[in-house]
């Protein structure tokens, strides 16, 4: 599932390899997509950035048109040389942006809208968003306050609550508290502010090593790990590894649907306990 890092690390090479070019090419599957590039001709423009916010990806063009896109749970940007074959079949693309050197082509996407100026400062998801973790303004405070107001919920639960802190998914969320020691059904109001702070560096610190470049390669696909090793089949601490022993303590991980979505919860009952 496409998280914080993902959504950066996907517009961050777009916008190394897109910005500043003229728009070439444009399709997409979506009739209110093409009625606007009908209308607004998307082809001429130049694309200004790539930006994200949460899992949002925000392409902008020059004429004050943004491109917004959510990968929601099998989503996902590709970048491509012209003559390079595709990864994903062509009956998965949902939206293409070509320059005269790359295209961009966004892969099983079910939200995509053009949004003015006015409409994106105006845009209800977006104004709703927590904090960005990535972000260098991040506001740890504020997100406790939101974290606050959550009281009764499960730690885990609020950890995904994009209104309250924007990036983490649910592989983050497992990793996050497994290093920072909390048990993940733990109600906020049995948290000390120390407690929610400590979990905020480890999402900062975790979401900010899996961003880190690792090339100049063309490409938005990257393997997520927590945990540091240099043992490619030691990638996480506990996500995807229930009943396998723990890698600190040897204790079984343990793992538990929860929530609305019935989304999978590890931990370690030792580590966490």
């Amino acid at each position: 599932m496409p998280e914080g890092d993902t959504i950066f690390l996907a517009a961050r090479a777009m916008h190394r390899f897109l910005a500043g070019h003229v728009v070439t090419r444009f399709e997409s599957v979506y009739p209110s997509l093409t009625r606007v590039a009908e209308d607004r001709p998307i082809i001429g423009r130049t694309i200004e950035s790539v930006a994200a916010r949460g899992k949002h990806l925000l392409v902008a063009f020059s004429g004050d048109l943004t491109l917004r896109t959510h990968q929601q749970m099998n989503g996902s940007w590709h970048l491509y040389r012209h003559d390079a074959r595709w990864r994903m079949p062509a009956s998965d693309m949902r939206v293409l942006i070509g320059t005269s050197d790359v295209i961009a082509v966004a892969f099983r996407i079910q939200i995509a809208e053009f949004l003015s100026g006015r409409e994106l400062a105006r845009h209800r998801q977006l104004g709703a968003l927590g904090p960005d973790l990535l972000h260098a303004d991040f506001d740890a405070s504020e997100v406790i306050r939101r974290m606050r107001a959550h009281d009764t919920v499960a730690i885990a639960d609020v950890l995904l609550n994009q209104r309250v802190v924007a990036g983490i998914g649910n592989e983050f969320k497992s990793e996050i508290l497994f290093v920072a020691g909390v048990p993940p059904f733990t109600p906020v109001m049995e948290l000390s502010d120390a407690d929610l702070q400590r979990i905020l560096d480890v999402s900062r610190t975790q979401l900010a090593d899996n961003v880190i470049p690792r090339s100049r390669a063309l490409t938005i696909v990257r393997g997520r790990r927590t945990t540091r090793s240099m043992n490619p089949a030691a990638r996480l601490w506990v996500y995807g590894r229930a009943g396998k022993a723990c890698r600190r303590c040897g204790a079984p991980i343990q793992s538990r649907k929860t929530g609305i979505d019935a989304r999978l919860t590890y931990w370690c009952p030792r580590c966490q306990g």
